[in-house]
Formats: C-alpha cells, structure tokens, sequence
C-alpha cells in the first residue's frame, strides 16, 4: 500500500518532531520508513510502550532489514545499566502493603486498629512510585497530596511526615541493597545518572502516556527525536503518565487516516471525542479518514471500562445465554480476579463472609472485619481492591461458581484467535483490534457528563473526565469492521444508521441492555457528505 502524504512528510523530515498518530494510522509502519531512508551507519533507538510491543517492534524492523535499529522498552534499556552497577536483587512485582510494613518495621499508634499500618504503608508504596516516575531528584519536590482523592488525602494530610518519612527510608533502603529493588527504582536511578546514549535518532513511540522519568531522559539526549502518539488515547494518568506530546516544543505532524476501521467507525470516534466540548475548551481539528476495509468477521470483543463490568458481561454472555463456548481474557483471566497486593477475590469474599479461613492473602488475614477492608480502600484509592469488594458485593455466594465456570472454558494464550470471544477492559486491550466489537454500559456518556456538571460544577475533574472520553474513543477505535452501543452511548445527532436490537418495542429503548449496531452498508461518499452537514461537525475548524 502507498505511503499517503502525511507518512511521506514525517519521513523526509530529518529533525526533532513530534507525530499525533490516530487509532490504526500505521505508525510502526511510518518509523519503519524513516529508519529505512536514514544513513545506514545511523543508530537508531525505538522505544516501545511494553515487552509485546517490543517483541512485535523486534519482528517488524528485522523483516524489514534494519539491522542498524535497537528497540527496547524504558525498563530493558535502565535495567541493563541499574544492574551492570550495582549488585542489586530484584522484587520483580513489587512491595504489598503487609510487607512494607514488617520491612520498615513500622508501629501503630496504640490507638489505631490494624489497617492504620496497611493504609499507611499503602500511601508510602504510591508515593515511591510517584517519585521514582516523575524527573524530580528529591522526594520533597513533589506535592502527593494533590494526586489524591478527598477521603484519602485527608488521610494522607494528617500523617504527612510520617508517610514522607518512610519512604525515604524506604528508597534509601534499596539504595543500599539492604532490600531488592523495584522495576520503577532501577529506571529512576538511570534518570538520575543522567545518562547519555549512543544513538543518532531515538523514536518514541506511544508518546501520550510517557513515563515523566524516561521523558526527562529523552529529551537531554543528543540525538534527533521523534515522538510519536495519539493524543487521545491518553488513559495512563493515573499511573503518572503525561502526554509529551502536549510537553514539547517540536514540529507537529499529524497521521490522520486510520487503515484499521471504515468513514462510520471514524466518524462515530470524532463524534465521541468532541464530548470535550461539553467541559473544556476543546478545538480539535483533527478529521479522521477511516479507509479500512476488512472482510473477515473473525474476532469477537467485549470491551468494558472496569472489571466488574466486564465480568457482568462474561457472565451474561457465556453463563446465562451462552453465546460463547470458549473465551479468552486479555491479560489472562486471573489477571481481573486479583488486586496489587495479591487478594484474590476469594479472600475478599472469605472476609465479606466472616470465614477466616479462607483467607490466604497476609493483609486481608490482619483485618478483623469486612468493614476494615471498606476503610482500607477508601483512604488509599485502591481501585482495584475496590473492584474486588464490588464483585463480591454484586454477586456473593455466587461468585465462586461463575468464577471457575468461567476459568472451564478460557483458552490459554497461545490458543486466543480460537476463542469464540474475547474480552478485555479498555487498558488491557489497547493496541489490540478486532472485527466485532461490543461495549458494555461503564462508559461516559454525554448525560452522565451534564449529570456532573450539574452536581459538581467548579469542583469539576477536567482532567478525569478528559481521560473518561479517551477511554471510549479508544474502545471504539479497536473496531476494524462493526461495534455495538448501549442505547445511552448511541450519539443523537449523527447520520449514521443503526440496527436496533434486543428489544421489540421503542418504549424499551431506554433499558440498560438495548444495544445498537453500527450500519457499516452505506456508501462512503454519500455518508460523508451527510456528515458533513451535521452540526457537531460544523464546529471543526479545518
């Protein structure tokens, strides 16, 4: 397939730029192209957002006989630095709470039950993570409490310097060897070297949700720099992820026709990005030209926002009309019915049960009674304890039964293009795709946005919300032929034709499982100039 003009001027550009790249508008393929017109004595670093697309990056410019080009990810490029100096041990996932707490030796106040020690400890976990993510060099530099929510800020407020101290000793500790260091340590400790690498062009890719740490190391380099992303698939904040792609001062270019999806895929992902408008000051005049054209309907997704929704969907879909005889979960099944300090959801309903013996996880075994748990979560934002404690709530002595039902039928990995369906949440399926794809009913809508609006007004999180509609474009963007909405996500003042399902009448229209099909059958020309005439439309400046 020919380049298009916007890939052919990203590829004669021979300087420091940076590439807004939308939803299936080949990017690796246009870095491929630039790598291939350089020297061939350049060298050249591709960094990838994670071992897959490492692997798959490896792959694609060895096919393409660039032996001059390195892909690594932030942490395979630190780690081989971090260790070459120091004989450090590894924690390959981190520190739960209870093991903190034994490792720092810390004591309760004698008026405080239990979790005090957990929440605490929890607060000392986040904010390492916090500073060994951000280009600050003292963990003084950063304001924590304003990455908090009211509950647990309020919290972490009162027991500031108790929680400051601790993680100082705590980064001091793996400083020393003395406890084995994290993943985000060692690419911290990189940072602070402040190293220079030997590379003539570094391309950076997924450039929205970059790690401030490896940025600040990017961007004092020598070499000519590329970044590439899509500034609307920002979904990683909460991880400390920024949008270099709004950081820097480069040239901009723009990758604006997807190759993955049709014009109505396209049209309906502008239609949900300009939501923004509603809260912010939003003037995108990006236009996406879907030029897909897929034939095959063979992959099956069900992509939801949250875990429990999308356990509710398997649930439905596999259990109760049994539309699937094998699943597959991205990310692996276990991977939904587990939070970062190793609680299964097991344990959560053991303890929501009162049967202590089925608990297994050290920190949930500490806690006298479910409420314990609640407060926990509350005043540390674990969401995904949180979501555990929504499973259980939701479906109680029922759970584990649809649990190891479910677990019957998932294919393992190596098997996944078998499954009759797929599901995933929106984080765990991005840069994947797939020919059909259904969404469950967690995502923002345009009411829940005014519902919010109204009930929060100043206090508004623009930044949240901002990643809420990002979480929708990129679910729907991971369509190559058809999607299927809710009735509360179809748009209302879009041409596009729908097929309206599972229901029989228009009073039901409004119920939670009344889903609407994307018409994919209408003529491309005569669609677009349709479109064109729409009002939301009309808003884009071009």
């Amino acid at each position: 397939m020919p380049l298009t003009p916007e890939q052919q001027a990203v590829i004669d550009f021979d300087n420091n730029m940076k590439v807004n790249a939308v939803a299936g508008s080949g990017k690796t393929t246009t870095l491929i192209e630039l790598a291939k017109t350089r020297p061939t004595n350049s060298r050249i670093l591709y960094l990838a957002f994670n071992k897959s697309v490492r692997l798959e990056a490896e792959k694609r410019f060895a096919e393409a006989g660039l032996r001059n080009v390195r892909v690594e990810t932030a942490h395979s490029l630190a780690y081989k630095q971090a260790f070459n100096r120091q004989k450090y041990q590894l924690q390959p996932n981190g520190y739960q709470s209870f093991e903190l707490v034994e490792r720092l030796e810390m004591e309760a106040p004698p008026n405080k039950d239990n979790s005090f020690n957990y929440i605490l400890a929890k607060h000392i976990n986040q904010l390492a993570a916090y500073f060994c993510n951000s280009p600050a060099r003292k963990v003084l530099e950063l304001d924590y409490l304003s990455t908090l929510d009211t509950k647990a800020q309020k919290f972490a407020e009162k027991f500031y310097e108790e929680i400051i101290h601790y993680t100082r000793t705590f980064l001091a500790k793996m400083y020393r060897g003395e406890m084995p260091i994290t993943h985000d340590f060692y690419l911290k400790q990189f940072q602070l070297q402040s190293p220079q690498l030997p590379f003539d062009y570094i391309l950076f890719d997924e450039g929205q949700d970059a790690s401030p740490v490896m940025l600040d190391v990017f961007l004092k380099q020598r070499a000519k720099k590329v970044i590439v992303g899509d500034t609307h698939q920002q979904i990683y904040s909460w991880r400390y992820a920024v949008n270099s792609l709004e950081q820097v001062d480069f040239p901009a270019f723009t990758l604006s026709t997807s190759f993955r999806f049709n014009p109505q895929i396209a049209t309906l992902a502008m239609r949900f990005l300009d939501l923004k408008r509603l809260f912010s000051d939003y003037d995108d005049s990006l236009y996406i030209k879907g030029v897909g054209r897929p034939e095959s309907e063979a992959s099956h997704a069900v992509l939801s926002r949250t875990n429990l929704s999308l356990l509710a969907a398997a649930i439905e879909q596999v259990i109760e009309k049994r539309a699937a005889k094998s699943i597959y979960f991205e990310g692996n099944f276990s991977s939904y019915t587990y939070a970062d300090e190793g609680a299964s959801v097991y344990d959560v309903l053991s303890l929501y049960q009162g049967r202590r013996k089925g608990i297994r996880n050290k920190l949930l075994q500490k806690m006298k009674h479910f409420n314990e748990l609640e407060d926990y979560v509350e005043k540390t934002e674990d969401n995904e304890m949180g979501m555990l404690i929504e499973m259980v709530k939701k479906y109680e002595g029922k759970l584990p039964g649809y649990v190891n039902r479910l677990k019957g039928i998932h294919v393992p990995t190596e098997k996944r293009e078998t499954a009759d369906m797929i599901f995933s949440t929106t984080h765990r399926c991005k840069g994947m795709e797939y020919d059909l794809v259904t969404l469950t009913n967690d995502f923002i809508t345009e009411e829940k946005i005014k519902k919010l609006q109204d009930e929060q007004k100043d206090k508004l999180d623009i930044k949240k919300l901002n990643e809420e509609v990002n979480l929708l474009y990129v679910a729907v963007t991971r369509a190559r032929k058809q999607i299927t909405l809710p009735f509360a996500l179809r748009p209302s003042d879009t041409t596009i034709r729908w097929s309206y399902n599972n229901a029989s009448s228009s009073s039901s229209k409004s119920n939670n499982n009344s889903r609407f099909r994307l018409d994919t059958d209408e003529e491309d020309d005569d669609f677009m100039d349709n479109v064109k005439k729409q009002s939301w439309f009309k808003k884009k400046k071009w």
